[in-house]
This record gives structure tokens, sequence and C-alpha cells, in this order.
């Protein structure tokens, strides 16, 4: 745990329901916690960090190199931490933060295949020892992630990544699981094909379980 502050970070495949579930889920703590609650997104989260998101989300930039994305995460992520993040958890703040080094580990890592050490290493250079103090990965089949984001947005709104194959997908899906391995301790796993309501519930209930001193309302 953070020396003041406490960084938690929501992680999944795309369509897992990650957005939705922080937004809910703030709503919950925020009656629950006296913890002040900060909430960002990677890649953004700050000015720079959102114009690095620009660039290598925008479905036009098709040739864009496996290892130039890697750096442009690693470069947004450095700069969210700095700016935004560390401030904030030392100013005593709960961060809930919508990604974090664990997607490039599964996005560029595994399923670019540039290499799950590659990758981490320049992330570890980028976060200098600033893991999660704890992860919820919200596992959800890449088939059905996929079809959620298909069914929920117009064609012109997917992204670069939106729109990479279901074997590409499938990748990052069982990246996140090998991690989930690596470091049961860190990264918890909740079942996101349940109803929001049940996401929502799990990922509060385990929250207040790991950090039950928090709760003082």
């Amino acid at each position: 745990m953070a020396e003041k502050g406490l960084f938690i970070t929501i992680e999944g495949p795309d369509g897992a329901g990650k957005s939705t579930v922080i937004k809910k889920l703030v709503e919950t703590l925020s009656r629950e916690v006296s913890q002040p609650i900060v909430t960002t997104r990677e890649p953004g989260g700050i000015p720079i960090s959102e114009k690095i998101r620009e660039v290598i989300l925008n479905p036009t930039h098709t040739m864009m190199d496996e290892r130039t994305e890697a750096l442009l995460y690693a470069a947004a992520r450095r700069q969210h931490l700095i700016e935004k993040i560390l401030p904030a958890l030392d100013s005593g703040n709960m961060v809930l933060c919508d990604r974090f080094i664990d997607s490039s580990i599964a996005y560029q890592g595994a399923a670019r295949e540039i290499g799950v050490k590659e990758v981490r290493q320049i992330n570890d250079f980028a976060i200098e020892g600033h893991y999660p103090d704890l992860t919820l990965y919200l596992d959800v089949e890449a088939s059905v992630g996929l079809g959620r984001i298909n069914k929920g947005r117009k064609k012109e709104e997917l992204d670069r990544l939106d729109k990479e194959s279901l074997a590409f997908h499938e990748k990052v899906r069982a990246a996140y699981l090998d991690l989930l391995e690596e470091e049961p301790n860190r990264i918890k796993k909740i079942d996101a094909s349940e109803s929001i309501e049940n996401v929502v519930n799990n990922c509060y209930t385990l929250i207040k379980e790991t950090y039950p001193m928090l709760f003082t309302k």
C-alpha cells in the first residue's frame, strides 16, 4: 500500500465494462470511505497524455509500428504518473485508474508479440517501481467483449484497437490471465460476464475486504 494514498487500477480486455464499473464503484465508495477519491484513465488523464492517446488510438494511424505504440504508451504513463497519480497519492487520496502497466504488457507485450519482458522493462523505467496497490481484473471472453463494443458503439466511434481481430483480443485476455497467476496478491479476478450491478458489488466487496480500515463512515 502506498505511504499515504491507495492506488487501485481497473484492468480488462476491451468490452469488459471498466469505465461503467469505475463510475458506479466511485458512487458507492464515496458514501462509505472518508478518503477522497480521484479517478483517471490511461492513456490520458492529463493534457499531455490525452494528446498522446489521440495519436495512439486514431484509426487512421494504421502505419504505426508496434514498438512506437509501446513507447508512446510508456511516455503517456510516465507523465500521467508524475503529474497526477503520485501527487494525488501524496495528498492521501484513493486513486482509481482505468488501465495502467498491465495493459501494456497484455496488449503490446503479448498481443503485439513484442515481448512481455521487453515491454515490462520499458514500463518499469517509466513508473520507477510505482505499481498499483491493488488491481481489479475484469475478466470476459474476447468474443463477448467485442460483441459488446460492436453493439454499443457506432462504426465511426471504434478506435484502432477496437478494430483488431478476435485472435488479437484473445491473446490480450490470455496475457491478463497469465499476469493473474504471476501476481495473485496484487491482481484479483472479477467475473465481468455478470450483470453490471454484480460486477460493481464484487469489486466493492473485494476492496472492503482488502482495506477494511478505510471504511470508517
